[in-house]
């Protein structure tokens, strides 16, 4: 009995080590320009990264951790570094929901995949576009809901706020989701290694 205990305390250890190591990465990211790599005319994040990995390394509560402290972050840095559109993420709703989602779901979806296909790096590769993607839909699609026509003036721009925030989608979102594929994938084996070793 004595036994259960320890491994449970070992266990939800490694949890709580895993969530501050990936925190601390994640709030090193948001805060400076690391977090950002830029390709062609555009810039790809990769703030969400540690929150993915997190997730599939272990599993959706921590997943669901690292991701609220994410958007704590960004609602802090929205407040302390404000630009004009940082009032968006002052909404805890928009900085705090998609990242928290994107945590739990990163998790099951890397599972379905890896029970589909029992190949890792596909499962690591689907789970890293697919959570990628889920934070950039999660947080514009809620910009556009609460925010579309202040968000529009904010920027200065006329016509639709929908448009706009497709283009941000198309434009930032799916390089963030191939880097954060690619960067996922090779985590997923390399874990896997190391498990089995």
């Amino acid at each position: 009995m004595n036994t259960n205990v320890s491994t449970r305390s070992k266990i939800n250890l490694r949890q709580m080590t895993v969530i501050g190591l990936l925190s601390a990465v994640s709030i090193m990211l948001s805060m400076t320009p690391l977090g950002f790599i830029p390709i062609g005319p555009v810039n790809a994040t990769i703030m969400h990264l540690p929150v993915i990995i997190g997730a599939i390394v272990e599993g959706p509560i921590v997943g669901a951790a690292i991701g609220l402290i994410f958007g704590v972050t960004s609602l802090i840095r929205a407040i302390t570094a404000p630009t004009i559109v940082s009032f968006v993420f002052m909404n805890p709703i928009v900085a705090l929901v998609p990242r928290v989602l994107m945590g739990v779901l990163s998790y099951y979806v890397y599972k379905l995949i890896l029970k589909a296909t029992k190949k890792v790096y596909l499962s690591g590769f689907v789970t890293g576009l697919i959570g990628s993607l889920m934070n950039t839909c999660g947080v514009l699609g809620l910009v556009y809901l609460l925010y579309a026509d202040k968000y529009m003036h904010a920027l200065g721009l006329s016509g639709s706020g929908g448009k706009v925030l497709f283009g941000l989608a198309v434009t930032n979102g799916i390089p963030e989701a191939v880097v954060a594929a690619l960067v996922v994938s090779s985590i997923a084996v390399a874990f896997k290694k190391r498990k089995e070793g």
